[in-house]
């Protein structure tokens, strides 16, 4: 799965081939991250899951994560702005929203009762414990 072509890739350089000027690219900043490009490491210990994930360039403010029993949805809110600096005359002002979200699967339900996530330089870290199985209870016959 990993080659799959994607418009981004394919289209993209055919038409930068055919028609190089026809396909004017902004101004100023990176594109868009995608879904892929939220880079994310699992590992586990033995009462929880550590989740690293990269999310570069968005504030702490605009990072929300939702947690449904096992799943884990991570979602970034993209915001770039051209700044005015003073003295100069603005010819064109361009703004990006945007909003890219992935989700994943753990193994074992997640205790959201006491998951903690840290953000700091780009890094959104989750400490995610698994919740307790509540085994299976004998009840007594009266």
């Amino acid at each position: 799965m990993a080659n799959q072509l994607t418009r981004g890739s394919l289209f993209d350089d055919f038409f930068r081939d055919i028609a190089p000027g026809f396909f004017v690219k902004p101004l100023h900043g990176d594109p868009l991250p995608s879904a892929a490009q939220i880079r994310i490491d699992v590992s586990e210990s033995d009462g929880a899951y550590t989740v690293l994930a990269e999310v570069p360039g968005v504030g702490k403010e605009d990072i929300h994560v939702a947690i449904d029993g096992s799943v884990v949805t991570l979602r970034a809110e993209v915001k770039q702005q051209d700044r005015e600096t003073s003295g100069e005359k603005v010819l064109r002002t361009e703004r990006y929203y945007g909003a890219v979200s992935r989700s994943f699967q753990l193994p074992q339900d997640i205790d959201q009762s006491v998951a903690k996530a840290k953000y700091d330089n780009g890094v959104l870290t989750l400490t995610l414990p698994k919740k307790q199985a509540s085994g299976s209870q004998r009840l007594t016959i009266e």
